[in-house]
């Protein structure tokens, strides 16, 4: 019943920032629902400018 009470006190306010963070996170449920198969969703994009040795020897090795 106490607890009851104490959260009776603290009215919580949904801010802009919380209401924006909520859509985010639930566009991206329907957009992961809606896709056939899995989908990676912690997946880190990688800069087309970033240099990566591996896949530029990858490709020099190829042309020959």
């Amino acid at each position: 019943m106490k607890n009851l009470q104490k959260n009776n006190k603290n009215k919580l306010r949904i801010t802009a920032k919380d209401y924006v963070k909520a859509v985010k996170k639930a566009d991206r449920e329907i957009e992961l629902t809606g896709q056939a198969g899995w989908k990676s969703i912690h997946k880190i994009h990688k800069s087309k400018k970033l240099y990566d040795r591996k896949l530029y020897k990858k490709n020099l090795g190829g042309e020959d």
